[in-house]
């Protein structure tokens, strides 16, 4: 990358002059990019399925994903992401542009050692990584050695993926988020077509059976989606030089915000091992032990889409603006937009809340159910959905508060904060199976618990810190919010018990409950948030339908 931005690109580093009002609508774009993402992520989901069923060559093939896609979690975008954008976000702000260009090349060329390094480790040792995760492999003729063949193939991605989280840290600080929230659409269409064409299409002429075609194909997905915002970098005027200098202050920074917000992301993971394995020994009542792991699973996913529509948009849109603000001093901006970011969320989040426990039988019915999946499956499933959407406004809500501990240069907080759930859900899980009863549904209760306990702690310590954040207005705002969506649930349950006594329990008849029931629902919500003078709706809905009527544009022209 050069030792020079031009001008223009400078020009537009500054921050708009509505700052929280330029944080919702850079929101919005990310929101309908993620919306894309998951579409695509559930359409390559859908052609694996058919292409491989369930059994030997899929799980393989999953786990050999699973394994860098797990260290990628770790680090290779959360904690990048958070250490290095507050940081750049500075260098933008109150150092010259050959500095801050400097730092980008040095961080992606210590990212291609240390990840490349882990990347050759990987492939190694993979066997050893393998009979870990899976030891049950070794038991199936031809699994085990297939998933170790997955995973040396598919390592490779971990590398990728890290260049690209750091270059949507880049965008993202320049105000640049339409490109890099598109990135991960890329990787599903690439990993998809790539895969396709080398296991079906030139398979037989290379050599590759149809599963080895996928797994590379996930490798070049990887390069497209960090391909795909490579144009973006250049016209801002950056290109990639080789680079290294590990006594560098800005570099030496980074690390050091890593090593804590790494350590935080292995308690989330810790969490969900802790959570699995309880799982795994839960019984029902009908299914016995085959049902439980599977239900919290296809829950959890449906929480993803309102937690990356919502959540993670406002949290990619919201950092680069808050580190502006505390490079600059201007600690009073950093409250209002952290406050408006907050309030954005708990906005969408609780009425996405609502709906998801009101409407969880007929969203999982009409997606899942049919042929294996039963209609108790969809009841099972759509009890954890319930508890898990309870701590829907606190898992969002973290993904805001987190980085702000960042842009403050406290990686330590939300660590140890992240630290004390493992002990959180531990309590919590033991009291909700042995005590309470509550089988796989006390396991995603006490998940959503952990959330809102994250939450609360890091809400407190973060308003001490900075001398408040609007907090009166915030719980305003958050009683104002549950009132409407209150009405709102009252509606749609009504109209989604008057479907079901109309039409029944079939996949139609939940598929019909979703489309009366969720426009009425929006336009409730809608309707009493106006009456109840919660004005910020109309800036939200502008927000996000912006970028949503630009696209139209571009394709009607």
């Amino acid at each position: 990358m050069p030792t020079s931005l031009n001008n223009t690109a400078s020009e537009r580093l500054d921050p708009e002059p509505t700052q929280s009002e330029s944080v919702v609508r850079s929101a919005g774009v990310v929101s309908v990019a993620v919306f894309m993402s998951r579409i695509t992520g559930l359409l390559r989901e859908s052609v694996m399925a058919r292409l491989f069923g369930a059994g030997l060559i899929y799980d393989a093939f999953m786990l050999g994903f699973r394994i860098p896609n797990l260290t990628r979690d770790l680090f290779a975008e959360g904690a990048l992401s958070s250490a290095f954008v507050p940081t750049f976000s500075e260098y933008l702000s109150q150092r010259s542009t050959e500095e801050a260009a400097r730092l980008v090349n040095l961080v992606a060329t210590a990212l291609i050692i240390v990840v490349g390094a882990v990347c050759a480790a990987g492939m190694i040792f993979a066997p050893v990584l393998v009979h870990l995760l899976a030891p049950g492999f070794a038991a199936v003729p031809g699994k085990f050695e297939l998933a170790v063949r997955m995973t040396r193939i598919m390592f490779p991605f971990l590398l990728l993926v890290a260049l690209a989280a750091q270059a949507m840290g880049v965008l993202n600080a320049c105000n640049k988020f339409g490109v890099p929230a598109l990135a991960s659409t890329f990787f599903n269409i690439g990993s998809v077509g790539f895969g396709v064409v080398l296991g079906m299409g030139l398979g037989p002429t290379l050599h590759l059976t149809r599963i080895e075609g996928m797994a590379i194909g996930v490798v070049l997905g990887g390069a497209l989606q960090l391909g795909w915002q490579l144009p973006s970098l250049h016209r801002l005027g950056f290109r990639f030089r080789a680079a290294l200098d590990w006594s560098d202050p800005g570099l030496r920074r980074i690390l050091a915000l890593m090593v804590p917000a790494i350590l935080g992301n292995a308690a989330v993971q810790i969490n969900v091992m802790v959570n699995t394995n309880f799982a795994s020994s839960i019984s029902d009542p009908i299914r016995g032990l085959d049902g439980p792991v599977s239900w919290l699973s296809y829950a959890f996913r449906f929480m993803q889409l309102p937690l990356g529509l919502f959540g993670v948009a406002m949290a990619s849109a919201t950092l680069p603006s808050i580190a502006r603000s505390v490079a600059l001093g201007q600690m009073d901006e950093f409250r209002r937009t952290l406050s408006n970011s907050l309030g954005t969320v708990f906005l969408l989040t609780i009425p996405s809340s609502v709906g998801l426990v009101v409407l969880g039988k007929s969203i999982i019915g009409a997606i899942y159910q049919g042929g294996r999946f039963q209609l108790y499956d969809t009841q099972q499933t759509a009890v954890a959905l319930s508890y898990y959407a309870i701590g829907l406004m606190g898992y969002a809500a973290l993904k805001v508060l987190s980085p702000a501990f960042y842009a403050l240069n406290d990686a330590r907080t939300p660590m140890l904060v992240s630290l004390g759930s493992i002990l959180v859900n531990y309590a919590a899980a033991s009291t909700m199976i042995k005590f309470a009863g509550l089988g796989h549904a006390g396991l995603a209760l006490s998940t959503s618990a952990v959330a809102l306990f994250g939450f609360v702690v890091l809400f407190a310590v973060l308003r001490k810190r900075i001398g408040g954040v609007y907090g009166r207005d915030l719980a305003t705002q958050i009683g104002k919010v549950t009132l409407a969506s209150a009405v709102m649930g009252a509606v749609i349950f009504a109209t989604s018990r008057g479907m079901a006594m109309w039409l029944g329990v079939s996949q139609f008849a939940r598929l019909a409950d979703l489309v009366v029931s969720l426009p009425i629902g929006l336009a409730v919500y809608y309707a009493a948030c106006r009456a109840l003078g919660l004005s910020e709706i109309d800036g939200v809905i502008r927000a996000f339908a912006r970028p949503i009527q630009r696209r139209l544009k571009r394709s009607s022209s």
